[in-house]
């Protein structure tokens, strides 16, 4: 099964979402979706909890995933290869056989100010955008 490395920053949030989002596509059709989801970042955190809460808000559950080093994927076979925000693109370690590799410029949910509500919507905006992009990104390679 080809792997996809959602990769960001902190791996705390969008490459968190995008990791839970295929995940769960692959367990909704396992017949025709057929890849690996993992995710990384450049300087791993935890996973934040407002993302773990929004994807549970939609069935997903990513509670038992965990920040990664993109260090800990050197050196593997990496078909799939999407940074999701910037610092990443501009950061990101080359991956021997790499044969696909796209950059998602989506917002940072935990830079988010406001309200808790105001916060909270922000994080579902970017929630369903990365869902919206996983969706194309697999209907374009299955």
């Amino acid at each position: 099964m080809p792997k996809v490395l959602f990769l960001c920053t902190g791996n705390s949030c969008r490459s968190q979402m995008a990791e839970g989002w295929l995940r769960h596509l692959v367990l909704q059709s396992p017949s025709n979706i057929n890849f690996e989801a993992v995710s990384a970042g450049l300087e791993p955190s935890t996973v934040n909890p407002l993302a773990i809460n929004v994807m549970a808000e939609i069935g997903i559950d990513i509670s038992h995933q965990t920040s990664k080093d993109v260090c800990d994927f050197l050196g593997q076979f990496i078909p799939f290869l999407i940074t999701v925000c910037d610092r990443a693109k501009d950061r990101c370690p080359i991956f021997p056989g790499i044969s696909y590799r796209e950059h998602w410029p989506i917002r940072d949910p935990a830079a988010a100010t406001g309200s808790d509500e105001e916060v909270l919507a922000i994080f579902r905006e970017v929630r369903d955008d990365i869902g919206n992009r996983v969706r194309h990104f697999v209907q374009r390679n299955s």
